[in-house]
């Protein structure tokens, strides 16, 4: 700033910058040390990594979609090439064209490619990195949105707020907090929606169990702390989890979305170690 002094001069006073070392706005970068683990991204190959823009998706919770492109599904080689990629409009997030590189993808995001005929989802494997699962057409019509909270809008208007950030007017009366609705993309409507109640089957969207899939058994409730959820996999192994963690994914043991390899089933280290093995014996 510049200020009048004593002697009618103008001048810099000093005292005004001892505090302008504080950042202005938001961050612009994310060095690739920082960068999330479930990216799965090498060290070696830059300083920096792509940070997601502002979305609906948080961004230690999404992952750019240059890294989708350039890194996943391997149809461009570099920075530039996937500029071009997303610029000509080929790239579809849950129905819209997105052109912004680092547009976050989260879970559940639908990613659709017109042009190859080719349709994914967002999901986790089970040691908890994102994943690219490919699925059909008519699967890639709808997605699953897990229920935030639920308010009053102007004029007495009940809304509800999903895990991506959609506000959606007037939804069933039965829909609650932590159950998960069905939502067609192109007109943005609830077709179904799924209790979070014991028998429901989940998809574990965080913590150490990421990625597993199983039934719920029970709740334990804790006032004033986190809730926890024991859920059961289809082998028959327990674990437990915070209630903010489960995602319903399906009625019983009828799951509305295709499963990835493995169907959520986290194996032992032994028991990875048998499966290679086996896996070498037959390629001999």
């Amino acid at each position: 700033a510049v200020v009048s002094t004593q002697s009618g001069h103008y001048g810099r006073d000093t005292n005004l910058f001892e505090f302008s070392n504080m950042a202005r706005g938001p961050k612009k970068h994310l060095k690739r040390l920082n960068a999330p683990k479930k990216w799965m991204l090498d060290k070696l190959s830059g300083k920096f990594a792509p940070r997601p823009s502002a979305g609906p998706h948080k961004l230690r919770e999404s992952m750019p979609l240059i890294i989708v492109i350039r890194n996943k599904l391997k149809y461009s080689l570099t920075y530039n090439e996937t500029k071009k990629v997303t610029m000509s409009r080929a790239i579809k997030v849950d129905g819209r064209v997105r052109t912004d590189m680092c547009f976050p993808i989260g879970f559940q995001d639908v990613i659709s490619i017109d042009k190859t005929g080719e349709y994914f989802r967002m999901l986790f494997d089970v040691k908890g990195r994102f994943l690219i699962h490919r699925i059909k057409k008519d699967e890639a019509a709808y997605k699953l949105c897990s229920v935030k909270s639920l308010n009053t809008a102007a004029k007495g208007v009940p809304t509800l707020v999903t895990h991506d950030g959609r506000t959606i007017r007037y939804p069933d009366p039965l829909v609650k907090v932590h159950d998960t609705i069905k939502l067609d993309i192109d007109s943005g409507k609830i077709l179904d929606f799924i209790r979070f109640e014991p028998g429901s089957q989940a998809y574990i969207t965080g913590g150490q169990n990421c990625g597993r899939i199983g039934i719920i058994t029970h709740r334990e409730k804790h006032p004033g702390s986190f809730d926890i959820v024991h859920v059961k996999d289809s082998v028959g192994h327990s674990f437990a989890t915070r209630l903010s963690n489960v995602f319903p994914i399906g009625k019983g043991k009828q799951n509305w979305i295709s499963l990835p390899r493995g169907k959520g089933v986290r194996l032992s280290i032994a028991e990875e170690r048998d499966r290679k093995l086996a896996q070498k014996a037959k390629e001999m």
